[in-house]
């Protein structure tokens, strides 16, 4: 055993960084060993063997740097397009066809956490993001050794094909070098992020998210073996996508009356459009807020949500916005014959 290897072990322990430690502790028994103190190599061994610090099969070994993700069994609607887009990728991590770094870039809200999620969900596989909070560090120069210590612990991962790596919103380390606004330490983090990943173990899977895809670093984007753009929306595919995030809801909302061709309606007047992330918070709002004595209450607030303006009774907009008699009265409680004469008197 060497000086540098107790160093180490205090180190390891010190940054409470189960993996390298207990890495570092093999490795002394199996110097022990090579030395014919066979009785001590074991006795690190056994002890090795009955703590419960590190278990192989949740990964929570990884140091600060990485967040364990929890993943749940909601669906996520996606236009084909981007559908399609996604099995391919989960095609090739399953067949191990060579590529393992993905970008999902694109407006927030528009389903690409989600998708990594997804992704993880579908190939059973644990997700880990990355904690950009521990990673970028006020003192010059820290920044750049915080990503090459995250790098390090993902690439000596004894099982990769058990895990996913997910950098959330990377425009935090990955700012256009040559931009004049950007800090420079930021600029020698980004050459830092290019040179890890340059070298990252081909069989862990990373994935990066980013809303400033104009301004990325583009010799960073040829780190990727694909870039994934989720801009790629019709209002059609966002009804669609409403329409499956209601249902999923209505399942907990009891008092809430299912009219799919109004709410289809309604949520058609968006304008500009309003991409998932925000449209599923709109729907939840508005059922969660609605009034359990009138059924049709979360359709009257997601149409204010919608259209940023109060119905207050004004039948002649709603019928210009092509809503029939039956729907009017569902938006605001007026009688379909006192909307008929309404309209008539108009």
């Amino acid at each position: 055993m060497k000086k540098i290897d107790v160093i180490n072990l205090i180190k390891y322990y010190s940054e409470k960084n189960d993996y390298a430690f207990r890495n570092e502790a093999y490795k002394i028994a199996h110097d022990f060993d090579k030395e014919g103190d066979i009785q001590l190599a074991e006795y690190i061994m056994a002890l090795l063997s009955d703590t419960n610090t590190f278990v192989p099969q949740s990964y929570d070994y990884l140091s600060t740097f990485f967040e364990k993700v929890e993943i749940t069994n909601s669906s996520l609607p996606l236009p084909e397009v981007i559908k399609n887009d996604i099995l391919g990728i989960i095609n090739a991590i399953g067949h191990n066809v060579g590529i393992n770094k993905f970008l999902f870039e694109g407006l927030p809200g528009t389903g690409k956490t989600e998708s990594v999620k997804q992704i993880a969900r579908i190939l059973n596989r644990e997700l880990y993001i990355s904690n950009f909070d521990a990673i970028i560090d006020s003192k010059l120069g820290q920044t750049s050794k915080n990503i090459s210590k995250a790098f390090n612990e993902i690439n000596k991962l004894p099982h990769p094909e058990k895990i996913i790596i997910l950098f959330d919103e990377i425009d935090a380390l990955a700012m256009d070098r040559m931009n004049n606004n950007d800090l420079r330490e930021m600029g020698r983090a980004t050459s830092t992020l290019l040179k890890e990943l340059d070298k990252l173990n081909e069989n862990i899977v990373l994935i990066a998210t980013t809303n400033l895809f104009e301004s990325f670093d583009k010799a960073l984007i040829r780190r990727f073996d694909a870039v994934i753009n989720f801009n790629r929306y019709k209002k059609e595919d966002l009804i669609d996508v409403a329409e499956s995030i209601l249902n999923e809801y209505l399942e907990k909302i009891t008092w809430a009356a299912k009219d799919i061709k109004l709410f289809r309606k309604i949520v058609g007047l968006m304008n500009p459009l309003i991409y998932p992330g925000d449209l599923k918070n709109i729907i939840k709002t508005s059922l969660a807020f609605s009034n359990p004595s009138n059924q049709y209450d979360y359709l009257i607030r997601l149409y204010e949500a919608i259209t940023s303006k109060k119905i207050n009774g004004n039948i002649k907009i709603l019928q210009e916005q092509k809503f029939t008699v039956r729907e009017i009265e569902h938006l605001t409680g007026i009688s379909k014959s006192q909307v008929s004469r309404g309209l008539n008197n108009e």
